[in-house]
């Protein structure tokens, strides 16, 4: 799971209002620019997938298909990410 900069869900929790307690709380641009960036997928365009979650395009990370039979494990090698076989245990 991946921690985010900035925890929303705690902002509100903790925002105090103008008449003492509770809601309303303001979210800055930079706090959300901060989340967006951790939350961004780096990776080279030939891995990457653009799906649809609900109403919203999002992108989803290729994995090589699983060759048939053996054990192997995902690395990359020369910067592309392949299954490479392994000796069972």
């Amino acid at each position: 799971m991946i921690t985010f900069p900035v925890d929303f869900e705690n902002k509100v929790k903790s925002a105090k209002s103008a008449g003492g307690d509770g809601y309303p709380t303001q979210i800055s641009a930079a706090d959300l620019m901060k989340d967006f960036a951790m939350a961004a997928l780096d990776a080279d365009d030939s891995l990457v997938e653009t799906v649809r979650i609900g109403e919203h395009q999002s992108r989803k990370l290729k994995i090589p298909a699983v060759p048939s039979g053996g054990t192997y494990v995902l690395g990359a090698v020369n910067g592309s990410m392949q299954w490479i076989a392994t000796e069972e245990c």
